[in-house]
């Protein structure tokens, strides 16, 4: 699939092509696995790639798959997610990475994106929400700016065939319940769905929105300000 996108536009992400998608997923994969062999970020970087870009992706996608595997998710490793400082929270970041840049890649190639799997896509959601949009209205709220402060404590609930969360957003930070609550706005579908509309990987068609459209619209900025 990522074969036939290199010299096409990623649409998802902006100024990309594919060969710039596969460029950075290896990176992603060999910044990963020097971190947790040497304990510490990898400098200097990025590596110098100079082969074939599927060759490279493919020898990075097994160097992080035995490193991971080689060692225990209990294991301490360092991560930029403070609450969670182990290979586990790699083992998840990793996983998901791989699953949004796989959309990326499908939007590229203009092809049906493979189904993501229920259990993947709902914690795929819940990473999403409290690693990222919560982390970042705890540790830099000034990033979300007046999407944050404007909210004033105004609630999203967020819901999926086995999952549900709700959001308390602004006006300092965003709490995440899961859970299935009463909220001013909701966003709800197929997990999988659900994951690609909050990674903006997909549009509004293709999960169901109800309530307050300014919450909503508010969510969706600040998404694409934790995760750019």
């Amino acid at each position: 699939m990522a074969s036939d996108a290199l010299d096409k536009p990623v649409p998802s992400c902006p100024a990309w092509t594919g060969g710039d998608l596969v460029r950075h997923v290896t990176e992603v994969y060999l910044h990963k696995t020097e971190t947790m062999r040497r304990g510490e970020w990898p400098r200097p970087w990025p590596p110098a790639l100079s082969g074939a870009p599927l060759d490279e992706l493919d020898d990075a996608y097994r160097q992080l798959v035995g490193e991971l595997t080689s060692r225990k998710p209990t294991e301490p490793a360092l991560t930029w997610y403070q609450p969670d400082q182990t290979v586990g929270f790699w083992l998840r970041r990793m996983a998901q990475e791989t699953v949004i840049h796989r959309l990326d890649a499908e939007l590229a190639a203009g092809v049906e994106h493979a189904v993501i799997p229920t259990d993947l896509a709902d914690d795929g959601i819940d990473e999403l929400l409290v690693c990222f949009l919560a982390d970042v209205a705890a540790e830099a709220p000034e990033e979300l700016g007046e999407h944050l402060t404007e909210c004033d404590g105004r609630t999203v609930q967020i819901a999926t065939e086995n999952g549900g969360w709700q959001l308390q957003m602004g006006p300092t930070d965003i709490v995440v319940e899961r859970g299935h609550f009463d909220a001013e706005a909701g966003v709800s579908g197929e997990a999988g769905a659900v994951l690609r509309w909050l990674w903006r990987r997909a549009g509004d068609g293709a999960v169901r929105l109800d309530g307050n459209r300014w919450v909503l619209g508010k969510l969706r900025a600040m998404l694409g300000v934790a995760t750019q």
